[in-house]
């Protein structure tokens, strides 16, 4: 069975971007616009990680990950943090990881590998 990703980010090419480079990986991949999209998507689809952008309208991927860290069914799911803003780490200081925009590919599919267990082909 395929591990279950969500990406969040409100760049229609970043999410498609990334959907294709963990789709090739061997994933399935669920995307999300903006945090309120996220937090219904996850809730239903249950991922295995959550690829999230801390900028975005409607709900803000820090918001997003706020929320979660309170949902039951989603406070111990990882994610990894994408984004351009200066100070993610800070935003978010429990990110299994942190990648700047754009990320590098190699570097992203080895630690969403890791964080999944998932062995890379």
């Amino acid at each position: 069975m395929k591990k279950k990703i969500l990406v969040v980010d409100d760049e229609p090419d970043v999410r498609t971007y990334l959907k294709m480079l963990l789709n090739e990986a061997g994933f399935e991949v669920i995307t999300a616009a903006n945090g309120m999209e996220a937090f219904d998507q996850a809730r239903r689809k249950k991922p295995g990680l959550i690829v999230l952008d801390l900028l975005m309208p409607k709900n803000t991927g820090i918001e997003f990950y706020r929320r979660m860290r309170k949902d039951k069914g989603l406070s111990e799911t990882p994610v990894i943090i994408v984004s351009a803003l200066a100070s993610r780490n800070l935003a978010v200081k429990q990110a299994a990881a942190v990648f700047d925009k754009p990320v590098d590919p190699d570097a992203f599919l080895a630690e969403v590998h890791r964080i999944t267990g998932c062995v890379e082909a």
